[in-house]
Formats: structure tokens, sequence, C-alpha cells
């Protein structure tokens, strides 16, 4: 299994992808996976989730976890349906335990020091920035990054095409997450492959 390092190095942008209808799952992926984003957070946000990870788990080159985990209960069912990592909105101990005696990938979610020092407590050094820009936007991760030398970012919330580049340049920060690569509803697979293929070439 990848690490969390190594999946966040594969490419600047992991997609935060919402699947309504199981359908929309494939078309998505391949379109995503095509344009070279290959890393899929699948939100665990709607009854379709679980069943579209293992959906897009069958597309060639596809590396997917699940997202918006927030309990030990959620991991297990990501797990049961495929998810190659985890991430989380937060940070938990019972949570970040739970991924941890599981040997999964994990990707929990900070907002301040006492987050990473509490995932520092807990072996961890790669987090989720979030939400990123509600949350101070680059000057605070710059702030909260500087007394924490061994910590990976990969800032969440707010990004875009617009500005993933400015946080992409900051060199703590190995990948952003975003919707705007893929958005819900029925994808349009030529302009997801599009915009994707305009996000990879960002340059870390």
């Amino acid at each position: 299994m990848t690490d969390i390092d190594a999946l966040m190095r594969t490419a600047p942008v992991i997609p935060v992808i919402v699947i309504d209808e199981l359908e929309h799952a494939v078309p998505l992926a391949e379109a995503l996976v095509a344009g070279g984003l290959p890393v899929l957070e699948v939100t665990l946000r709607t009854p379709a989730a679980l069943s579209a990870i293992a959906a897009m788990k069958q597309v060639p080159g596809a590396i997917v976890g699940a997202g918006t985990v927030a309990n030990p209960r959620d991991l297990e069912d990501a797990l049961a349906a495929g998810s190659e990592f985890i991430v989380s909105p937060g940070l938990t101990e019972p949570l970040a335990q739970a991924a941890i005696r599981r040997g999964v990938p994990f990707l929990p979610g900070i907002a301040n020091a006492g987050d990473i020092m509490r995932g520092l407590d807990l072996g961890l050094t790669h987090f989720k920035f979030f939400p990123a820009m509600a949350a101070g936007g680059l000057p605070a991760l710059k702030s909260l990054a500087a007394p924490f030398g061994a910590c990976r970012f990969c800032p969440t919330g707010g990004i875009g095409l617009d500005n993933a580049a400015e946080w992409l340049a900051f060199d703590p920060v190995l990948c952003v997450g975003g919707s705007w690569v893929a958005p819900r509803g029925a994808p349009d697979r030529e302009q997801v492959e599009r915009v994707a293929r305009e996000a990879a070439a960002l340059t870390r």
C-alpha cells in the first residue's frame, strides 16, 4: 500500500468528489484519470458514496479513497468499499488510532497548532489544512507550518485554479484538494478531462 507522502506527491490536485448518482462515478473517474489526476477522494456525503468508491476502483490507474470520514465506523465502511486512503475533516484520537491500527494512509484535517500537536503525538506528520481559505488562507498556513518543520499539508476548502499555484509554491504543501475539477452532477467527460489537465499541469 502506498504511504500518505507518496500519495500526496502523485499529482498536484486531489479531486474532492461528491457522487449523487452511482452511474456518474465511473465516467467521472475515467475523465479525471485521463486528465492526469489519478488520486480521487470520494466524500461520504451521499448514499451513493460507498458504491461509487467500489465502482471507481475498477477504473485503471485510479487510486480511490474516502473523504469526510468522521469516526471509526465510517473508516470501516470506507475500507470495506475498497478505499485505499482515508481523509477526515478533523482529527480525533479514536479515528486516528483506528486508521493507524488498520495501516491505511490517513490524512486528517487540522486548523490550528493544537490539532497538529495532537497529530504529532499520534505519530502523524501529514495533514489536510481545512477549511483552508476560511481558516485564514495561505498566511495562516505559513504561520502554522513554521514551528512544525516535519509536517506536510494538503490545503482544501476554497481553492481553485485561480489560487492553487500560490498554495503549491509553499514548500510544505505537497498537493491541494479541490472540488472545481469534479463538479457535481452528470460529468461532461471532455470538459472534466480538460480541467483535470490544467490542474495536473500545476507545479509544486
